[in-house]
């Protein structure tokens, strides 16, 4: 593919988010935070590979994956209301069956359309299928990087946020409650993601994005981690425990021999 190819998808792109543009202020901020979270997903994309690929073309594939990963999220909110997976649809396999449906990226050599396919279809797995081709992985690792950093910083001012300014679906319907769950501590503690079947609340909702660490493929990905300070910005108002302290402590510290001799 070419530049004039990802400039076309861009302007497709564009006029796609429109059409679930609404008058209802709480959808709308819904669908804008998609739009503005794909547009920074693109920025990540192309730092984390700075220097991975030999060719334009690699990093314009990347580029179109970070464009179409959350292409499902659209169709998703405006018929269920929500960005929980679990109670509505897979957007990873719904954006894949979007981009085929539409036939947007048919004009691309076959090779590049499975690429791009696949990466949007695994974005979002708990974890990577087995597969042989390096560029495939390549290619899917640096997309579900790129996702994860964005998504720390969507919800650090979503957190932030007074209720009034908070895009809903983000909180995928979680109650914020005061407690959290010891089994999803335990991971942290452990070197493990925690599974969405043990977030019952905001709480566990923060253990789980901050053990998207373990789940991290690049040194570069460490790197803006630690400049954004998003694990201290997650884990702003989680309960003042001593578990919590040395949980927190640890990932810092984690994160931080990840990119001591880069």
């Amino acid at each position: 593919m070419n530049r004039h190819d990802l400039d076309n998808f861009k302007e497709w792109f564009s006029g796609y988010c429109k059409t679930f543009y609404s008058a209802n202020e709480e959808d709308q901020r819904n669908i804008s935070l998609k739009e503005t979270h794909t547009h920074n997903v693109g920025g990540n994309i192309t730092a984390v590979a700075d220097g991975l690929f030999s060719t334009e073309n690699d990093i314009l594939l990347a580029e179109t994956i970070a464009l179409f990963h959350d292409v499902g999220r659209f169709p998703q909110y405006a018929k269920h209301k929500t960005f929980n997976d679990s109670i509505s649809v897979n957007h990873g396999l719904l954006g894949a069956n979007i981009l085929l449906e539409h036939k947007i990226i048919q004009n691309l050599p076959q090779d590049e359309q499975d690429l791009i396919i696949q990466a949007v279809k695994f974005h979002n797995a708990f974890k990577l299928p087995d597969i042989q081709n390096d560029r495939a992985i390549l290619l899917k690792k640096l997309i579900r990087d790129a996702d994860k950093l964005d998504i720390f910083r969507v919800f650090t001012e979503y957190y932030e946020h007074p209720a009034e300014k908070k895009a809903s679906a983000a909180g995928l319907g979680l109650p914020d409650t005061p407690e959290y769950s010891e089994m999803a501590l335990s991971c942290l503690y452990s070197g493990k993601v925690v599974s969405h079947g043990d977030v019952k609340n905001i709480n566990d909702l923060k253990l789980l994005q901050l053990s998207w660490l373990f789940d991290l493929n690049f040194t570069t990905s460490f790197r803006l981690l630690l400049q954004r300070d998003y694990i201290d910005k997650v884990a702003l108002g989680l309960p003042d425990t001593k578990e919590i302290e040395n949980a927190i402590k640890y990932l810092n510290e984690f994160a931080k021999e990840k990119v001591k001799n880069e």
